[in-house]
């Protein structure tokens, strides 16, 4: 099983499994919040194309927020699964999008800073993460991409559970995911650096590929 030094060794190696993307003028790597925007940023690094971060926050049920019941993203996007979302009252649906919304807010704005809107319309997006557990907000991601008018979309992690693999193989047109252990564990587990990454670092990556 496939240890990874940090973050950036990692995007490099899915970098190159992505060289048929290179220096194409249709192509932008998202990063996800927040350990994905190192491994977004060694990727556009390599592939010579535009970056970018995209903020997703999941909507969890209440009593197990590691149920989504839908996720939202910038722009306004909301994307529901109604068979989990009829579960729950308005009320519990209107505090967790409130909060969610507030993070998701925060988020834009500090690592935006100004850069425009995200419009993927035409675009063939690359969603990269440091790892897959459950894969709920990778597969949110790739829903919100859609709503943002991406023609293709294509996740790429270094690790993930199978089963995570297989739910986002039916939602993304492409998963690039080299390593699939049967007996997965967290993501930090195949990685000698996982520190939690901080605003800071997220809106530096961004910096130096703007």
């Amino acid at each position: 099983m496939t240890t990874y030094r940090d973050r950036a060794e990692a995007g490099d190696m899915l970098a190159g499994r992505l060289t048929d993307l290179a220096g194409r003028p249709d192509v932008v790597v998202l990063g996800l919040v927040r350990g994905g925007v190192l491994v977004a940023r060694v990727i556009a690094e390599r592939l010579g194309v535009p970056m970018d971060v995209l903020v997703v926050r999941k909507l969890g049920v209440p009593w197990a927020p590691e149920v989504a019941y839908g996720a939202l993203g910038p722009g306004g996007v909301q994307v529901l699964n109604e068979m989990v979302a009829g579960r729950l009252s308005e009320t519990d649906r209107a505090e967790v999008r409130q909060r969610e919304q507030a993070e998701l807010d925060r988020r834009e704005s500090r690592y935006r800073a100004g850069r425009p809107p995200l419009d993927l319309t035409g675009k063939s997006a690359v969603i990269a993460d440091d790892g897959l557990a459950t894969g709920a907000t990778a597969r949110a991601a790739v829903q919100v991409a859609r709503h943002l008018g991406a023609a293709r979309v294509i996740v790429a992690v270094p690790v993930g559970s199978r089963e995570a693999y297989e739910m986002l193989a039916a939602e993304a047109d492409q998963v690039v995911c080299p390593e699939t252990p049967p007996d997965f564990a967290a993501v930090g587990a195949y990685y000698d650096d996982f520190h939690e990454v901080s605003d800071e670092e997220v809106t530096e990556a961004l910096s130096a590929t703007a």
